[in-house]
């Protein structure tokens, strides 16, 4: 039995990680002043960032429904028996929902996995689902077990500026207008089918102390509990030297730990802006 492994590209695998991983990623489209752009493929970070900063029109939208199908047909044509496919979290678009539609037309051929996750842990579901299936473990199988695991992963995100979580209707005008009076630094989560903040800090040092805080106290209560775990850091920084600062940090927190760094994908970034600062928990599931 051949598994195909497919997502999209919230998960932040790009072209040449796809190409090693041996998975396939449909590219999420952007809409940038009424145009349709395409992460991965003619839109990257930099130039994102550019136009964000710029006070360009930016949105987030779904993959259309024939692009989607049309990659799993292509896919099933050269051979493959089944498809696992690893969108974004429910909770935070409905392209999953979409997707699962789409999929019923398939017999089961097409597995759509909700595991609640975007960003750096839908990367490594990602990962994971590719470990299973060159073990050989059927669609459905690799579907419960991400499905399974999407519940022991969070988020933790420190934004610099209050303004992108205005633009998207995350917080009002006011509110906007008072936290960056006061030096107001929301910290964000993402866990399951949720982005909500999870504290307000006064300044960016104070918003990466808590962070680290919250990231390690959720470390060891996992590991208490004995769930396998990896930590990642993250970022939508502009600056290498502030990447390079926020690893730094990120290691020291967790000594002797192997943090990975990914970028945070477009549609995080779409709503934090430049600049912001995250760590990320990932169940392991082991093949």
């Amino acid at each position: 039995m051949r598994t195909a492994i497919i997502t999209d590209s919230n998960s932040g695998v790009t072209a040449q990680e796809a190409q090693r991983l041996g998975v396939w990623v449909v590219p999420m489209p952007i809409i940038v002043d009424s145009r349709t752009r395409f992460e991965g493929v003619d839109l990257f970070a930099e130039e994102f960032y550019r136009l964000l900063a710029q006070g360009h029109s930016v949105s987030t939208s779904q993959p259309a429904p024939g692009d989607l199908t049309g990659l799993w047909d292509r896919v099933l044509a050269e051979g493959w028996d089944e498809i696992v496919y690893i969108p974004m979290s429910s909770g935070l678009s409905s392209s999953c929902q979409t997707a699962a539609v789409l999929a019923a037309a398939y017999g089961g051929r097409v597995q759509v996995a909700d595991n609640h996750q975007i960003s750096v842990p839908q990367k490594n579901a990602v990962r994971d689902a590719a470990a299973l299936a060159a073990a050989g473990l059927p669609a459905a199988e690799i579907r419960r077990r991400l499905e399974e695991a999407g519940v022991d992963s969070l988020i933790y995100i420190g934004v610099d500026t209050l303004e992108y979580l205005k633009r998207g209707g995350r917080i009002t005008p006011a509110a906007a207008a008072v936290g960056s009076l006061l030096h107001i630094k929301p910290l964000l989560t993402i866990r399951g089918e949720k982005l909500d903040i999870f504290a307000k800090v006064r300044g960016v040092r104070r918003c990466k102390e808590r962070l680290l805080e919250a990231m390690a106290a959720s470390a060891a209560e996992y590991r208490r509990r004995g769930v396998p775990i990896r930590v990642d850091a993250s970022g939508t920084f502009t600056d290498p030297e502030e990447e390079r600062e926020w690893l730094d940090l990120a290691a020291r927190t967790f000594p002797g730990e192997e943090i990975g760094y990914d970028p945070l994908t477009l549609s995080v970034g779409a709503h934090t802006g430049p600049g912001a600062f995250a760590m990320g928990i990932s169940r392991r599931i082991e093949p």
